[in-house]
């Protein structure tokens, strides 16, 4: 079943998060990471993702540092900081609430 765009939008910015406090990484390879992750249900591309890496970056969310990968490549790292982790911890508690109320709708289970 292919997801929404609407839906997407509001998971971008933790699963950002998620992703870099597993480790540093470039943004194609966040990119990969998700796509494989979620079996392409999200298929992120460049023009998902960059936008966001600027926006969290602008606001000290996540730094970038260019360093030298396995490959010999030179990669713009993205590092979460540690307003991202409390951000992080912050977006796991309002998706918990979040789908819990949904699901208490949808699936007519109680909150």
């Amino acid at each position: 079943m292919e997801i929404s765009n609407e839906m997407i939008k509001g998971t971008v910015v933790p699963i950002i998060l998620k992703l870099l406090v597993e480790r540093p990484m470039y943004g194609y390879e966040i990119i990969k990471v998700v796509n494989e992750r979620t079996h392409n249900a999200f298929e992120w591309k460049e023009g998902t993702l960059y936008p966001w890496l600027h926006r969290l970056e602008g606001d000290g969310i996540i730094r970038s540092e260019w360093s030298t990968g396995e490959t010999g490549r030179r990669r713009k790292y993205y590092h979460v900081t540690r307003a991202g982790t409390a951000m992080l911890r912050e977006k796991v508690a309002e998706w918990s609430a979040f789908s819990t109320a949904v699901n208490a709708v949808l699936l007519g289970s109680a909150v």
